[in-house]
């Protein structure tokens, strides 16, 4: 196939996004180009607009999935033209803000992609299920190689289980937000590991039924004025290891509150900043963070600090990848329900809109390129 020397995609302009004419990058022997056909939003996304961390004029977005259209020599070894392939790639990235998810094209990294018997484009809302279409791969992968990375590498257990279904960790694990995207992916792969002695969720009531189908043992509401006293006598005061998916507000402060007063307990937040006062840390609370974008195998330069490169977080989610790939394609590991959001490029501003005022509630927005 010619690749075009121009495309579409959205910007950053100003402290919203356009769309606009932007040139094809060049590509490296392990990167595959895409024509894409659906990419889904994440509150990285928003913020790094909101917040100044990406570029004027660099391309957003992070979820992505679309049809080889150009491979280098390297991803040649896995892939071939005309592959339905899923992935993540750093949106707005200082060091290549000409590659996003919300474009007609994007590059790849082959080590990172996801590769699917045949994907079609459904043009609508999709339920909950197995990834069969373009905005269900779209919608998986930032969500997934979080919980993925995080769980084989940043707690308790290091590595995939060899043995899945045995309990190896004395402790429940804490998912607090478990209805946003990566909390369902948390609880979907936690539970297929086993690892855990049991999976609590916090979110609101109304997705109990839904989040227990996906594995939690209990779901517990955060609204409920006792929300700590409920979790802390279901686990007995055990809670050793919890991920805050909210990463937002007072998340931290309460899953803080949750874990246990007499042991030792780690907490992974998923952004670069931890929101619980330093003064209310339990001192035997150790924090810890996990930043995706270090997949990428790059250092990440965020506002005025550079952040070191993370060869392990590479290593990590190349693994991953490898184990999660066939239990996508066979359908043991789900796609969050899927929002449909008509209007191409131009309907991004309005999708980041929604997910930064909170109008998001177990679901992704996807739209189709």
């Amino acid at each position: 196939m010619l690749l075009p020397t121009t495309y579409k995609a959205v910007i950053i302009s100003g402290t919203k996004t356009a769309v606009s004419t932007v040139s094809l990058p060049n590509y490296d022997s392990n990167s595959l180009v895409i024509k894409v056909k659906a990419a889904a939003g994440n509150p990285t996304d928003w913020k790094h607009v909101a917040y100044g961390l990406g570029p004027q004029g660099s391309i957003i977005g992070c979820d992505v999935a679309g049809e080889v259209v150009a491979l280098g020599e390297d991803a040649a070894k896995s892939f071939k033209l005309g592959d339905s392939v899923s992935s993540f790639v750093h949106g707005s990235s200082v060091l290549h803000p000409e590659n996003g998810a919300f474009a007609e094209y994007a590059i790849l990294d082959s080590k990172l992609a996801v590769k699917y018997d045949s994907l079609r484009l459904a043009g609508e809302d999709v339920p909950f299920g197995k990834v069969e279409t373009f905005e269900g791969a779209a919608s998986v992968s930032v969500s997934l190689f979080t919980a993925g990375v995080a769980l084989i590498h940043h707690l308790a257990v290091k590595g995939v289980p060899k043995e899945l279904g045995k309990t190896t960790v004395n402790s429940p694990l804490l998912v607090w937000g478990g209805a946003t995207g990566v909390g369902q992916m948390f609880i979907q792969v936690a539970k297929i590991f086993g690892s855990y002695e049991s999976i609590i969720a916090v979110a609101s009531k109304k997705h109990e039924l839904y989040l227990k189908s996906l594995g939690a043992d209990v779901v517990i509401d955060y609204h409920d004025s006792d929300c700590i006293e409920q979790i802390k006598k279901y686990a007995n005061d055990s809670i050793a290891y919890a991920v805050d998916c909210v990463s937002n507000g007072d998340s931290g402060s309460n899953v803080n509150k949750a874990v246990s007063d007499t042991k030792p307990a780690k907490i992974l937040g998923l952004s670069g900043i931890s929101s619980i006062p330093p003064e209310e840390i339990k001192s035997s609370v150790a924090l810890d963070v996990l930043l995706l974008y270090h997949a990428t195998g790059w250092e990440l330069p965020l506002g005025a600090h550079i952040i070191p490169a993370s060869p392990e977080t590479r290593e990590a989610a190349i693994s991953f990848k490898e184990w999660v790939g066939p239990l996508l394609a066979r359908g043991e590991i789900k796609h969050n329900r899927i929002k449909y959001v008509p209007g191409g490029l131009e309907a991004v501003q309005g999708l980041l809109d929604d997910i930064r005022d909170g109008k998001v509630s177990g679901e992704k927005l996807v739209i189709d390129v």
